[in-house]
């Protein structure tokens, strides 16, 4: 595993956000909402660095990461990860406890009265009874990280699962100068889907915050060429010409890693002049892969996206009109209903092509999609 590259301001800001918001970031308390694409960084962000600056500044927290086990119940993987914590809150020697004792020598082991096997079972403890004990007892904030998250709109326990977060939420939230506060994090990977979980009024979060994960910047490739040169390597690229190829790949460190592999495996070239050549071609190769999924999809799914892409100067373009549909026909060469658009998006949605942005408007989940697509098409015509 590469050595972590940690992010203490980050994490700071946001706990601080999140534990002791000022009126304008009150909001984060319905829920927090971060979605990025994979390999950016997320979860060894939320477990090094946010998970303990939460901890740090008082915070009892749970984790759990639904892609631990993707065959089971996501709601049983919630519960289960529920019930370990509450039961080394009952610990004395729990390392837990410990933590939570060096930040705050009044924290007293936690006495329960209800059974932890029953807690979310039928006629048992619900989530909201268990989080306000919880918050109570510990004068604390409650914050539960559930990575991954969208993976609970794969099944209706998932959807059972969110609503009951959201009736703990309510319950322990909206008394009057509650002694702690019960704060939700879902992240996820599937940014149309996690973008879906605050922006459909039929989702247990509706209206919830919702925001794009932080990405890596310069400080983590000056980190990283600095290493390198510690190590003893000399050919190394300068500063901004390695910003620049990290940026080219999507800020995902595994990929630039391996553009520095690949560069490393081309003794007799300039380092300036060639990884720019590496990345641009490793970022055409990853966007190609989505391409494809598009034209598997047919003719209709092309001409959606390439509406999405060619909107003029950003502006989105409903995808559902009778405007949109006359369009696809021109494009497809035959006659577009309506009706087949919604389940061409759909899918699109589903393959993590495309994320909603309002009513009937869409944008690409990943905007390096949109370069490839632009550049093949002056290649083309």
């Amino acid at each position: 595993m590469a050595t972590l590259f940690p992010r203490p301001q980050l994490a700071a800001a946001m706990a601080k956000r999140l534990l002791h918001p000022d009126p304008l970031d009150e909001d984060w308390r319905s829920g927090l909402f971060l979605s990025g694409l994979r390999r950016t960084g997320k979860t060894t962000f939320l477990r090094n660095d946010l998970i303990p600056e939460l901890e740090r500044q008082g915070a009892v927290v749970i984790d759990v990461d639904l892609w631990s086990d993707t065959s089971a119940n996501p709601g049983a993987l919630v519960k289960q990860a529920v019930r370990r914590t509450l039961a080394d809150l009952q610990s004395p020697a729990s390392s837990l406890l410990a933590r939570l004792q060096r930040v705050d020598v009044n924290f007293n082991v936690c006495k329960f009265e209800f059974d932890l096997g029953t807690l979310g079972e039928t006629g048992g403890t619900t989530l909201a009874e268990a989080f306000t004990a919880v918050v109570d007892q510990a004068r604390a904030n409650l914050v539960l990280i559930v990575d991954e998250v969208q993976q609970a709109i794969a099944r209706e326990e998932g959807h059972q699962l969110l609503h009951a977060l959201k009736a703990a939420r309510d319950a322990v939230n909206c008394r009057p100068n509650p002694p702690g506060y019960f704060l939700f994090i879902g992240a996820g990977s599937h940014s149309a889907q996690v973008a879906e979980l605050t922006a459909k009024r039929n989702q247990a979060f509706a209206g919830a915050a919702s925001l794009p994960y932080p990405l890596l910047g310069n400080d983590y490739v000056e980190h990283l060429l600095q290493r390198l040169k510690s190590a003893g390597h000399t050919r190394l690229p300068s500063l901004d010409t390695a910003v620049n190829a990290f940026n080219t790949l999507g800020n995902r460190p595994e990929e630039f890693r391996r553009a520095l592999q690949q560069m490393r495996n081309t003794p007799n070239l300039d380092p300036d002049l060639c990884l720019p050549v590496i990345a641009t071609t490793f970022r055409s190769a990853a966007a190609e892969t989505d391409i494809r999924k598009v034209e598997q999809l047919g003719s209709l799914a092309v001409a959606i996206v390439n509406r999405v892409v060619c909107a003029a100067d950003g502006v989105h373009q409903p995808l559902f009109s009778q405007e949109a549909a006359t369009a696809y026909t021109q494009d497809v060469g035959r006659e577009v209903r309506i009706q087949e658009i919604q389940p061409v998006v759909n899918a699109l949605m589903a393959d993590n092509v495309l994320m909603r942005r309002g009513h009937g408007l869409y944008d690409l989940v990943d905007p390096f999609l949109g370069q490839i697509w632009r550049e093949r098409q002056t290649t083309i015509f």
